[in-house]
């Protein structure tokens, strides 16, 4: 603890903290969000050196353990997930005193609760809400299969602890003389220890899906650029599209087994973040009924009929946050994707997609070529899972491409 921290808190348990001490810690706060959100680039490629080399997934900073990445892409349907609600909650949840220096004071004086109620006091994003999610307890990944385990949890457990991290990093670059911080100037991080240990923290993990459109004349990518004023995660980067929590439709307990799919998951990003469609599924009064849903239906026809293939790859932890991300591939037909597509939104309420220069103006995607895998995996500011899933399918892509 900093002797400014220190301070501070005697400030606190003395109930004797005047209003300017309150304003300079949120000015503060404040300033070192801007800098982490306008610097999760640099940031990433920064924290990635404070973890071993070989952790590293496809020459990205991402990283994971061996066996959590798969020797070729798995068809979706071969990846079994186990269901676990009643796991107990462990690991470290971002409350402790190891988080003390990202929680400032609130205007009563007293240390914010969680990061998350920092955010949503100091800096609310237009998407936080609390909702259940799924939590990952472990994952077993080999040649051609995986095996997933989940309990429940909650988004803000995410929030707690990766946003926390990633603002503790921001701080200590801020205040060091230049060279990058070591693990000893980072409390919260040190007492998680190794990031890819489902053990040690509440791992909430999203599936990012990787959308080709397959035809003749080559595939088309779809990327995103995800819009810090909108969300609380990985704003002012590009990632693929869609990309979702992994988590039910509504907090209502009948949707935990309803929605414990990966499928049904990227069905509903595919409707939000591709078609602009909202995320109320009345699933507050009833269980979705995923047969009768025409969007559903049409793509579980597709994958049947083989014109849409779904595959995982395997799962990551970004350095900077240790967000836990699923990497998957959407490859559909080009006439089936320009049906199911024709109304692709430009914008969603998350941030823009990309779109690349076509004869014509503006075409569907960005081409699915070495050139712009290397510049949005290497060059542009993208978050590490998008970067390793890009790199991870093109080294597959006579297998992803071969339907």
């Amino acid at each position: 603890m900093t002797h400014e921290l220190a301070n501070t808190d005697k400030a606190v348990r003395d109930g004797a903290v005047p209003d300017s001490v309150v304003r300079d810690g949120q000015e503060h706060w404040l300033r070192v969000r801007g800098f982490l959100n306008t610097g999760r680039h640099e940031l990433a490629r920064s924290a990635q050196d404070l973890y071993p080399a070989a952790l590293r997934v496809a020459g990205t900073p991402l990283i994971a353990r061996p066996g959590w990445l798969a020797g070729t892409p798995v068809p979706l349907d071969q990846v079994t997930l186990s269901w676990r609600p009643d796991a107990p909650a462990r690991g470290i949840d971002g409350t402790g005193p190891q988080s003390e220096a990202v929680r400032p004071l609130g205007d009563a004086g007293s240390r914010f609760a969680c990061y998350a109620d920092a955010l949503g006091a100091l800096s609310r994003p237009g998407l936080f809400e609390n909702r259940v999610c799924y939590r990952l307890l472990e994952a077993v990944a080999s040649y051609d299969e995986a095996s997933l385990g989940f309990g429940l949890g909650r988004y803000f457990d995410a929030i707690n602890t990766c946003e926390a991290v990633a603002h503790e990093y921001a701080a200590a670059t801020l205040a060091g003389d230049g060279s990058p911080p070591a693990m000893s100037d980072l409390p919260l991080r040190s007492e998680i220890g190794d990031p890819t240990d489902l053990a040690r923290r509440p791992a909430v993990v999203a599936i990012c899906t990787l959308v080709l459109r397959a035809g003749h004349e080559g595939a088309a990518m779809i990327l995103h650029w995800r819009d810090p004023a909108r969300v609380a995660s990985g704003g002012g980067m590009y990632q693929v599209a869609p990309v979702g929590v992994f988590q039910p439709s509504h907090d209502a307990e009948w949707n935990q087994v309803n929605d414990f799919s990966l499928w049904r998951c990227i069905v509903r990003e595919l409707s939000e973040e591709l078609l602009g469609a909202g995320e109320d599924y009345g699933s507050d009064v009833a269980p979705i009924d995923y047969e009768r849903w025409p969007l559903q239906a049409e793509l579980a026809a597709a994958r049947r009929a083989g014109t849409l293939r779904v595959y995982w790859l395997g799962l990551g932890v970004d350095p900077l946050t240790l967000a836990a991300d699923m990497m998957s591939v959407a490859v559909l037909d080009a006439g089936l994707f320009d049906a199911t597509f024709a109304s692709l939104v430009q914008a969603n309420d998350e941030g823009r997609l990309v779109t690349g220069d076509g004869a014509a103006g503006a075409a569907v995607g960005v081409p699915f070529k070495a050139p712009n895998i290397e510049r949005f995996a290497m060059v542009e500011p993208m978050q590490p899972a998008g970067a390793a899933l890009l790199r991870i399918a093109w080294e597959h892509r006579d297998v992803l491409l071969a339907g």
